[in-house]
């Protein structure tokens, strides 16, 4: 299922069968789907189901710590169509992402979401990718800084069906111009 992507300290991978067992340790906290707009797992067999539906596509990669296992600890992805709620252009993609409590304040994120950036740019061919994040949760906002996304606009009534609410989402985008210029200026 697509690439192995590698950075310093982590791999991207595709995820399995077997890692329902891991992917239920982390996404059935009660501090990581609300916040990402997905309800928690509340067993093995929804977080399997998940894995072979939502994460069973092309561009969605589990994020594993080299020198831990193997076992992801988050997910990262690029939506490249886009949903019926926000279409995406050609050459566009939205960029998700979540990792495990235990693993929050360690740069594992913003290391993954410069590797997806990367990937999506140089590999894939992308011209733009954007990136949401809901009111208070201040973690996804920084990432999103810290790799250069910059604000486009404000939805005042996002809709999560999952959770039976609307929130406040901020929606930020970075091209692949503005991605090279930050790199050539990083060197």
């Amino acid at each position: 299922m697509g690439f192995v992507l590698e950075t310093e300290r982590l791999i991207l991978r595709g995820w399995r069968d077997e890692d329902a067992p891991s992917l239920f340790k982390y996404a059935s906290d009660e501090r990581i789907g609300p916040v990402a707009g997905w309800l928690p797992h509340k067993d093995i067999n929804y977080s399997r189901a998940v894995i072979r539906t939502i994460f069973a596509k092309d561009e969605v990669y589990a994020i594993c710590i080299k020198g831990g296992g193997g076992n992801p600890v988050g997910s990262i992805g690029l939506t490249l169509k886009g949903s019926p709620e926000r279409p995406l252009e050609e050459a566009s993609a939205e960029l998700g992402y979540w990792i495990g409590y235990p693993f929050w304040n360690h740069g594992y994120v913003t290391e993954a979401v410069k590797e997806l950036m990367r990937h999506g740019f140089e590999d894939l061919g992308l011209e733009t990718i954007v990136c949401g994040y809901f009111d208070g949760n201040d973690r996804s906002k920084r990432v999103q800084e810290k790799c250069g996304f910059t604000y486009r606009y404000t939805n005042e009534n996002s809709n999560i069906p999952m959770l039976s609410e609307v929130r406040v989402e901020h929606m930020g985008m970075i091209t692949r111009d503005e991605y090279y210029s930050i790199r050539l200026n990083q060197g």
